[in-house]
């Protein structure tokens, strides 16, 4: 059954247009959109680790691929914070209050590829979030049809993977230096010493 989604069309600093589109039209005429991303973020004995997703197989974009700890779409009428709230209960059964949302900053990004057969072409502002929470990867309820495993990783790792494209991943590295840069609150950079 197809699931017809609305989402908002917005200018290059993501600013309603007062338009909506199908998603999957906005995704083949690469029309601009807003996303919000989670990073999911930890510290264990001294080292930063990031919480990543090993897509599904059947995703209609990047299949089995590394991904942020929890991303979406923000459905017509909905903001980027309680969107990527949402996004985290129904992705990983996380349930997060908005103050612990850690705001990162916003990215503007565009590409063009073809998954299963069809052109994907992806145009979104998405705004960029950290999360701190020390949380077993067994104790998430995970969104099967979306996420096939969790993972934590060392951030440096992470980096070096996306960097050097050892794993397939969909991750961007300027979100990782967002986090990197914006994410690490102040009582988690004292135990770097």
């Amino acid at each position: 059954m197809h699931n017809m989604e609305l989402l908002d069309i917005v200018d290059e600093k993501g600013n309603l247009t007062g338009e909506t589109i199908e998603r999957e039209i906005a995704h083949r005429q690469g029309v601009l959109h807003r996303t919000s991303h989670v990073w999911i973020m930890r510290k264990i004995s001294g080292k930063t680790q990031v919480l990543l997703q090993k897509r599904s197989a059947n995703k209609d974009s990047f299949p089995g691929c590394y991904d942020i700890s929890s991303a979406g779409h923000i459905p017509a009428g909905d903001e980027y914070m309680e969107s990527a709230l949402r996004e985290l209960e129904e992705e990983l059964g996380i349930i997060a209050e908005p103050e612990e949302l850690i705001y990162c900053g916003q990215r503007r990004f565009e590409f063009r590829e073809w998954f299963h057969g069809q052109e994907f072409w992806d145009n979104q502002v998405s705004n960029v979030y950290a999360l701190w929470r020390n949380i077993e990867t067994a104790a998430l309820t995970i969104q099967e049809t979306e996420i096939e495993a969790v993972l934590w990783m060392d951030l440096d790792q992470c980096i070096a993977m996306v960097r050097g494209k050892t794993v397939p991943n969909c991750i961007w590295i300027e979100e990782l230096e967002m986090i990197s840069s914006n994410g690490i609150p102040e009582s988690a950079q004292s135990d770097l010493l």
